[in-house]
């Protein structure tokens, strides 16, 4: 059958798609629908809805498919022409509908781009009600702080020879600003960090505290290469500083996650203070030990030996750093000790305790590396690769219908690897569902068997002992309020009714 594409411009009633924390209001909204026809091809979002078009013909709507960007695609099964899709992308008339329909319009006019860098996921519902009248205050308060600071370190300069306050101050007011100027550069790595990776740190603590360690010290190494390359101060001390903010910037958010599993009296204040005392004590006696060796006979004239010195110091850093991340003893459920923890029940029947699980948790190990591999928020195109056939989107529903995602193995590569698409009603125990059903699939899976026998038999296994899966991790002291296994936004399928 020959594909038919045309492009539609409708205006008509609809609820407007919102997140949880906003109420559903019906409204008339502007949409760009996109329509291909093609009988094999799949593209995307269904839901079992009867319409009719202007020749009577019925269709049927089986799964809407959302993207974080406010596209929707639709999936519908025509009479004639078989399945067919509907993509639709809002207008800057829908975004303006949407903003006036939010609980907070103070910075309405912002873009969602600069929302998402400068505010937390989900605000204003996930923060207290003086969050943004606190930043916003907190921001020209910061400003003028780093003036004054600016200020000091043009005296600072001065007070070492640099120029000085009778003669010329031009020495001086340049130093300053290359000083000021290599900080500056290295701030960039902080706000990068801030706005685009807000998000990671409470999953997993312990390996971005790691990895901001490793992040730091290949920025101490530009710094000591500075007096290799003395004409290249400025841009070898702006690489090392820039490195040295984002190692900051993933530091300082996931010791706050550190110190707030510390504080299980609810003294998260008072924890934050005494990590200070025995920080300012370690950095005194630090400082005392280094100045002894830069005194060492020799060292300062051989630079040699004092960048072996160095690296011999820092490996024994990074050596304890990984040693005190170690004996952390987290009870809360992250993608690494869930997956520890599924294994061992779908193998053994059993749960690990605390203790255990924490010291077999691999920090440094990425969740891309880790096996079998999870792939999530993946579209239903690519799900069902090149099979393509309305009756595998169907029988995926019909199997998922209990379930709020939806997950496939992939047949196309060689090592086991699954799909897992999330419905808009999926939460963290949906996350921790799929990746029970992933260990189960990976550890019986027949390739001479049928696809679909397996994934079913893998659904009635999870049914049958998921419950006692939960009640184990409760009798060996994991927190099971609080799970930290987010559902990915990128792709979402929504079976609650029209876009």
């Amino acid at each position: 059958m020959s594909s038919l594409s045309c492009t539609l411009r409708v205006s008509f009633p609809t609820r407007a798609f919102e997140s949880s924390r906003k109420t559903r209001r019906a409204t008339r909204r502007r949409f760009q629908i996109l329509c291909f026809s093609s009988q094999p091809n799949l593209h995307e979002g269904v839901e079992e809805e009867e319409e009719e078009d202007g020749a009577g013909h019925g269709r049927q709507v089986i799964l809407v498919e959302r993207y974080g960007n406010g596209t929707a695609k639709r999936y519908m099964l025509d009479e004639e022409s078989g399945l067919r899709t509907f993509v639709e992308e809002l207008s800057s008339e829908t975004n303006r509908l949407q903003d006036f329909h939010t609980s907070d319009t103070t910075l309405s006019w912002l873009p969602d781009i600069v929302k998402d860098f400068i505010l937390p996921a989900e605000f204003p519902g996930s923060v207290s009600d003086d969050y943004l009248q606190y930043m916003l205050l907190q921001f020209p308060t910061n400003v003028t702080g780093w003036i004054c600071d600016t200020l000091v370190t043009s005296s600072l300069l001065k007070a070492v020879g640099v120029g000085s306050f009778s003669g010329t101050t031009a020495a001086a007011s340049a130093a300053a600003i290359r000083w000021v100027l290599k900080d500056g550069i290295g701030a960039v790595g902080r706000l990068f960090i801030g706005g685009r990776f807000g998000n990671l740190f409470d999953d997993d603590p312990k390996q971005w505290r790691m990895y901001a360690d490793f992040i730091g010290s290949a920025g101490s190494i530009f710094n000591l290469s500075t007096p290799l390359y003395p004409a290249y101060f400025l841009p070898l001390a702006s690489l090392g500083n820039l490195a040295k903010a984002v190692a900051r910037g993933l530091k300082d958010p996931s010791f706050r996650v550190i110190q707030n599993h510390f504080a299980i009296s609810g003294n998260l204040g008072e924890v934050a203070a005494k990590e200070e005392v025995w920080e300012v004590a370690a950095q005194l006696l630090g400082l005392a030990l280094g100045i002894l060796i830069l005194e060492a006979p020799g060292l300062l004239k051989s630079y040699p030996v004092l960048s072996l010195t160095w690296m011999s110091v820092r490996l024994l850093h990074l050596w304890l750093r990984y040693q005190s991340l170690s004996v952390l003893l987290f009870n809360t459920i992250n993608l690494k000790r869930a997956r520890l923890l599924v294994k061992s029940h779908v193998l053994h029947s059993v749960v690990p305790e605390c203790v255990a699980c924490n010291k077999d948790e691999n920090i440094l190990l990425w969740q891309t590396f880790m096996k079998p591999r999870i792939t999530f928020a993946v579209s239903l195109e690519e799900m069902v690769g090149g099979e393509r056939s309305i009756s595998m989107v169907k029988t995926l529903l019909k199997l998922y219908a209990k379930e709020q995602y939806i997950l496939v193995v992939n047949q196309q590569q060689g090592d086991f690897e699954v799909f897992v698409s999330f419905k808009v009603e999926a939460t963290s125990v949906s996350v921790l569902r799929s990746v029970w059903q992933t260990y189960w699939l990976h550890e019986n899976w027949d390739s001479s068997e049928d696809v679909f026998h397996q994934l079913a038999q893998s659904i009635l296994q999870m049914e049958d002992r998921f419950e006692d899966f939960i009640q184990q991790l409760n009798r060996a002291g994991w927190d099971t309020h609080q799970i930290n296994l987010k559902v990915p936004k990128e792709i979402t399928i929504d079976e609650s009714g029209l876009v």
